[in-house]
């Protein structure tokens, strides 16, 4: 099975997930988040860097209010050992899933389930709110270039999740994908992220990717039994005291 590479993975993040606004400064991607998360306001780079580089990506980070926060992919393992030197903690280990739209698209959701929704309601952001996604997040979803969708998850007549897709390079992402209180335990993260591959097919793309942390281990063997593949790593590195 033909699946996309991390580095294609990591610019659909980039693409339906983005920054406010990026500038490059040496070697580094600085982004501008407006609160919208670690995605959209760690630093990065794809080139090899020493000490001396670090400065700059520091400088620019606190001039925009925000923490001194890194994106290190699995394969930087120099960058990760700079960084740990110069007291960056690590913070979110990730997981970036894939798979073939085709092979997600293959059983739609119960009748009257899941619903495709633009822009969102307000319904979603009170389930967004309670799982912690506020405002400063669904302004990630609205500066999102076209095509994306959200999607509205009910049972008896209740909200029951909401999630958000984009597609970029191909590939649809999922992000923000979150299950109300009331409704866990029963399927609805399965129904939405088929509901997710079907919305991705109509609009052409080829593959279904996600990211989720290391740590959420209901949503890793969620994706698993889905039969989504590991196709890259990636972490944070964050210097909290200064």
């Amino acid at each position: 099975m033909i699946l996309p590479p991390a580095s294609v993975v990591f610019d659909v993040i980039a693409a339906t997930w983005p920054a406010a606004q990026t500038t490059q400064v040496g070697p580094w991607t600085i982004r501008e988040g407006r609160g919208g998360g670690s995605r959209v306001s760690a630093a990065s780079t794809t080139r090899a860097v020493a000490e001396t580089d670090l400065k700059g990506a520091e400088e620019a980070m606190v001039k925009l209010g925000q923490p001194k926060l890194f994106s290190v992919r699995s394969d930087q393992t120099d960058l990760d050992k700079l960084l740990a030197a110069q007291g960056y903690i690590t913070r979110d280990a990730s997981v970036l899933y894939a798979a073939p739209t085709a092979q997600i698209a293959t059983e739609r959701p119960p009748p009257v389930t899941s619903f495709e929704v633009w822009p969102p309601l307000q319904v979603q952001r009170d389930v967004w709110a309670e799982g912690g996604i506020g405002e400063d997040r669904i302004a990630v979803m609205e500066r999102a270039p076209h095509p994306k969708t959200t999607l509205l998850g009910r049972v008896n007549d209740r909200p029951a999740g909401t999630a958000f897709v984009g597609i970029a390079h191909g590939c649809a992402m999922i992000h923000a994908l979150e299950v109300a209180t009331h409704a866990r335990r029963h399927g609805h993260a399965r129904h939405l992220t088929r509901a997710a591959a079907f919305w991705a097919a109509k609009h052409g793309a080829d593959y279904l990717t996600l990211v989720t942390t290391q740590a959420n281990v209901a949503a890793n063997a969620l994706y698993t039994s889905l039969g989504m593949q590991v196709v890259g790593q990636y972490h944070y590195r964050i210097k909290e005291d200064d």
